[in-house]
């Protein structure tokens, strides 16, 4: 696989041009023209085509090759899938304890409330490149199954008793509603 960097650099070397030349030709710095070459960062869509355009290729060649460049290592994707399984684990326990908790009172339940929308809403302004289905099963995964945990340890009739009466269901339906129709909340641009 070639990277966007290498890819470039091939085409400036068979056309004879220096990394010099072709900053002037593009009017983009040396110094990034020399990180891009060398694969240090990823240049931007305006940079690419000014790059293009001075090296004479079409810029939609250059996409295929720049969308390899975005792929993730596998030990980036095991970390990142660790991370979420934390944040699933977080959030649920968080919520679970202010609910389900023995020494749970009024105001911890109240609380539980309002981090079950406030949470949410975070993870939603972070993440709105994230359709609202992929959020909901990125983060909101913890919530089912914190649910089957709490069916698999109380009988089937307590679980449904308790979990409404102390607020767990309550809370576990407005984060994952925040979760999906969270991106209507924010200001449109």
């Amino acid at each position: 696989m070639q990277r966007l960097g290498e890819h470039l650099r091939k085409q400036r070397s068979n056309k004879g041009i220096s990394q010099e030349e072709l900053a002037k030709l593009s009017t983009v710095n040396l110094r990034t023209i020399q990180r891009i070459e060398n694969n240090e960062t990823s240049p931007r869509k305006s940079t690419l085509e000014l790059i293009c355009d001075a090296l004479e290729i079409e810029s939609s060649s250059i996409n295929s090759i720049e969308s390899l460049n975005h792929g993730k290592s596998l030990s980036t994707i095991i970390i990142h899938y660790i991370f979420l399984f934390i944040i699933n684990i977080l959030l649920m326990g968080i919520v679970g304890y202010l609910t389900l908790d023995s020494e749970a009172t009024f105001h911890s339940r109240i609380g539980a409330y309002l981090l079950s929308f406030f949470i949410p809403c975070f993870i939603v302004f972070f993440t709105q490149k994230l359709t609202s289905g992929e959020r909901l099963l990125k983060y909101g995964m913890g919530y089912i199954f914190y649910v089957i945990s709490v069916f698999y340890v109380m009988p089937f009739g307590n679980a449904w008793f308790n979990g409404i009466r102390l607020g767990l269901f309550p809370c576990i339906l407005i984060s994952q509603a925040v979760l999906f129709y969270g991106e209507r909340l924010l200001p449109k641009n």
